[in-house]
């Protein structure tokens, strides 16, 4: 005989989880009871939302669902912004709710919700666990939706009085991944087009990769000579200093690149959705009949035509499709090298940063020196906003696993990102990335780097304004500004109010000493750099959105 709760975490076990975040309540203190005497870490968040960002951000690196444990009514709804991101994202997690006691449904008890209704659209299973007998067979349901097909959130809500529920039930076993194989015919097929093509290009966007199929895409596209483009917030899946690549396809793309992608007589599309940001917003392949023969390779067959009718559709996981390819190599000489080679010049271009601007502190030597003095295997993470665009167009990412963005646009996902990060890869440097913006809305996690002494570094780019909403507003209704100016913390001193170590950063050549004073700290740090509002993007001002230039 069993309770619920420890039911729940057995599942768990059994499930390979070695850690959950959470923000406690009462609705489930019965898990929280059965977790103190196992394994899994307990990492206590300070609220909801990053707590569930930083079960993304595990997902996210691991391919293996990130879990999640929130409180009933707005504890549940807190969560809901990192639910979404996993959604849009294609990220594996796995998010319990406590829930009112079973006799008190439907007559909007304390805190109530009905998740099902509420989170359907952001979930790709919600469910309620009535009886605790069913629980070993809802969780093994929940990790292998969760890790199917297209990756995504599940939520499962559990009733209060469920869990104290003692009861006799099988024992919980591991989920067994479900997998899609390319067929032989579909790679001959896809040879045979690579052979008539003129102008071909790869882009690899979505989830389910690991470091060996990238290394396997890697080879085939040095056999094909094929030039390579990464979509928007997926760089990590193509080494930037390889000859074949050719940039990301995604906001503010190279303007050389998203040409040849529109010239393109082929494009192979593994693993990614091509939704609306790496798109530019459908506009380098038009929906539903792209001008181009289109190759799209993906794990879910709702996916396949739903945007996008292709000339060949492959149901298949990046990993499983790379294996398939294995051997596979031209019968002649691709007719493109001398443009793979022209697209890779032109990236290397588009991705060194200016080393002028507006004001005292410049972007560009900042993102020069961190790209001289920061390892290969350096996680980077951040949120949403215009300071992004320095690490998504300037640094050049090496190796798999060392980003964690949401495709999804969501403000606040870096700082608690850099925590899950850092637990994940304790000896890896973690460098997060925010705006002024963009940390506030969860910056409060940085209290849960101090309590676990996670050394990571958070640059806090801060402009006083809303960056990306002010560029549009002073292009649409241009010295009418109204809801985008900020009054801000003093952020180092934030950070050691917090117990970290804090900087700040008023002229550029300040930087270099104030990152390896952070570093050298041991400590959770923040670096403010003082960022002119005029430097809205890497080569326009303020003042040129506003004169329409």
């Amino acid at each position: 005989m069993k309770t619920g709760g420890q039911l729940i975490v057995d599942a768990l076990a059994a499930n390979g989880v070695k850690r959950v975040a959470c923000v406690p309540g009462e609705s489930y203190l019965a898990v929280l009871d059965a977790l103190h005497d196992t394994n899994i870490d307990v990492v206590v968040c300070r609220q909801e939302g990053g707590a569930a960002m930083m079960a993304d951000c595990w997902g996210r690196l691991t391919g293996e669902p990130g879990i999640c444990m929130v409180t009933r009514g707005p504890g549940a709804t807190n969560a809901s912004a990192g639910l979404h991101i996993a959604r849009q994202d294609s990220i594996p997690m796995i998010l319990f709710i406590g829930q009112v006691q079973r006799d008190a449904r439907e007559r909007e008890a304390f805190q109530e919700v009905e998740y099902r209704r509420a989170f359907t659209e952001v979930a790709k299973w919600v469910a309620e666990i009535d009886d605790a007998r069913r629980i070993p067979e809802f969780i093994t349901r929940a990790f292998a939706v969760a890790t199917s097909g297209r990756p995504g959130p599940v939520v499962l809500a559990l009733p209060e009085d469920m869990l104290t529920d003692e009861v006799e039930t099988v024992e919980a076993k591991p989920y067994m991944p479900v997998e899609a194989h390319p067929g032989r015919r579909q790679v001959e097929e896809l040879a045979g087009l690579l052979e008539k093509a003129e102008r071909p290009i790869v882009i690899l966007g979505g989830t389910r990769w690991s470091q060996e199929s990238v290394k396997g895409i890697t080879a085939f596209a040095e056999r094909w000579s094929l030039p390579v483009s990464c979509s928007f917030r997926r760089q990590m899946l193509f080494d930037h200093q390889h000859p074949n690549y050719a940039g990301d396809s995604g906001i503010g793309i190279n303007p050389a690149l998203g040409k040849e992608i529109r010239e393109a007589d082929l494009v192979v599309l593994l693993g990614g959705r091509y939704s609306e940001m790496p798109s530019s917003t459908y506009s380098l392949m038009q929906s539903p009949y792209p001008a181009q023969k289109l190759v799209h390779v993906y794990p879910d067959p709702s996916e396949l035509g739903r945007v996008y009718r292709p000339d060949l559709a492959i149901c298949a996981a990046p990993e499983d499709f790379v294996a398939a390819l294995d051997g596979l190599a031209p019968k002649t000489a691709p007719r493109w090298t001398a443009r793979t080679a022209a697209l890779h010049e032109s990236y290397l271009k588009w991705s060194t940063p200016p080393m002028e601007g507006p004001g005292a502190v410049q972007m560009g030597p900042i993102m020069a020196w961190l790209e001289e003095n920061t390892p290969d295997d350096t996680i980077f993470t951040n949120g949403a906003g215009n300071y992004a665009t320095w690490v998504h167009r300037f640094h050049r990412f090496r190796r798999f696993g060392t980003q964690a963005a949401p495709t999804s646009g969501s403000m606040g996902y870096g700082l608690p990102a850099a925590v899950a990060a850092k637990q994940l890869q304790p000896e890896r440097e973690v460098i997060c990335f925010a705006g002024d913006g963009c940390f506030m809305m969860h910056g409060q996690e940085f209290a849960t780097a101090v309590r676990y002494k996670l050394p990571i570094i958070t640059v806090v780019v801060n402009n006083g304004i809303y960056g990306t909403i002010r560029m549009h507003q002073e292009r649409e209704y241009p010295g009418r500004v109204s809801a985008t100016d900020l009054t801000n913390p003093d952020f180092a001193a934030l950070a050691v109010a917090y117990g970290g170590h804090g900087e700040t950063v008023e002229k550029t050549e300040d930087f270099a000493a104030a990152f390896l004073r952070a570093r050298a700290s041991g400590k959770p740090s923040i670096i403010e750099v003082k960022l002119d509002p005029e430097a809205i993007t890497p080569t326009r001002t303020l003042s040129d959105i506003r004169g329409g230039k």
